[in-house]
């Protein structure tokens, strides 16, 4: 009985496949025809190009703002020497906030007892970390200055592209 159910289950695939390949052999004669009239058109012009205009001109007035050269934070050289090799002790084992960007850090809370201050910094992930100072936080080898009630503020080392590193004032502000 079994056989004869796959048997029958199989002719009706069949059949059902075979009216299936027959609609797909509809005539075509008007849709060649179509195609033959649109090709059969002729090509229209190409539009010109658009005149192209020269960018407007600025005129940089410096009277009451501040100089595009010059950092807005103040900024200390660590070395005097362009060519220095000094900078942060690349040796040192890294700490895990140290792969985070400084920007996806918030300040969460802050933890005080017998030990010291402690700051509670939550990641992009949602996890929270404590960190005192002299922890480094960020991916430009940021050190831990103070911990206050609203912000932590670290100092970072940024190579100034001379061969020589800059320290860059930064904080972490308490979210509200």
């Amino acid at each position: 009985m079994r056989k004869q159910t796959h048997f029958g289950l199989r002719l009706l695939a069949l059949l059902g496949l075979g009216l299936a390949l027959a609609a797909c052999g509809s005539d075509q004669r008007e849709l060649q025809a179509y195609i033959d009239q649109v090709k059969a058109r002729p090509g229209q012009p190409i539009p010109p190009l658009p005149e192209v205009r020269p960018a407007p001109s600025f005129t940089y007035v410096a009277n009451d703002r501040r100089s595009p050269f010059v950092a807005d934070t103040q900024q200390l050289r660590v070395s005097d020497n362009p060519n220095a090799s000094g900078g942060p002790d690349l040796n040192r084992p890294r700490e895990f906030l140290e792969q985070v960007p400084l920007d996806s850090l918030t300040m969460v809370g802050r933890l005080r007892n017998n030990r010291g201050d402690y700051g509670l910094i939550q990641d992009s992930d949602g996890l929270v970390h404590r960190v005192t100072i002299g922890n480094f936080l960020g991916q430009n080898f940021g050190r831990i200055t103070s911990i206050s009630d609203s912000e932590i503020q670290l100092v970072e080392l940024v190579n100034d592209g001379l061969g020589g590193w800059l320290q860059r004032p930064a904080a972490i502000s308490l979210n509200d």
